[in-house]
């Protein structure tokens, strides 16, 4: 039972790093960052799948941690597809590492790697691996030369931009 539990253990644990050679951002203010970010571009994940307008809401908890509200709109089906979860701090606040957690006591990372620090107005984030990346704006589009300022730093980061998604949005 105990090695069952060690295993366990390291595997979630597994969940909440982040990438080799990527670096999460330093004085990062969270009550900035709260509100509506709209998903931009993004590699594929099975959760996402066929969904247009995707936005998530960020909001305080009363413990500390960060609400989570992501949602997105499945053409096939006319209807909105809605999930809520929570994130808690890695360490630090002033540092943009997270794990969020939409199923209970498993949690994944959410690690802010690129910040419009003036405005807070996009960011980059990715997962524990290469695999989990997005653009997120506070408006449904950027301007082109940011897009391809953020798709550049992506690439030389190693996540596969030839692959990225670009959402739909109304």
């Amino acid at each position: 039972m105990n090695k069952l539990l060690l295993m366990l253990f390291l595997l979630l644990a597994g969940c909440t790093g982040v990438p080799e050679g990527v670096t999460v951002v330093d004085d990062f203010n969270v009550n900035r960052y709260l509100g509506t970010w709209y998903e931009i571009a993004r590699l594929d994940n099975r959760f996402e799948r066929d969904l247009e307008n995707i936005s998530a809401t960020y909001s305080l908890r009363d413990d500390g941690g960060v609400n989570v509200e992501n949602k997105g709109w499945t053409p096939k089906t006319g209807e909105w597809e809605k999930i809520e979860g929570k994130a808690y701090f890695l360490g630090t606040s002033d540092k943009g590492s997270l794990k969020v957690s939409f199923f209970g006591p498993f949690y994944g990372s959410y690690n802010i790697i690129e910040l419009d620090k003036q405005d807070y107005g996009y960011s980059m984030v990715t997962g524990p691996d290469k695999s989990y990346f997005w653009i997120l704006s506070r408006t449904k589009q950027l301007p082109k030369a940011t897009l391809d300022s953020l798709i550049e730093k992506a690439k030389q980061l190693g996540f596969e931009t030839d692959k990225l998604i670009f959402v739909k949005h109304n």
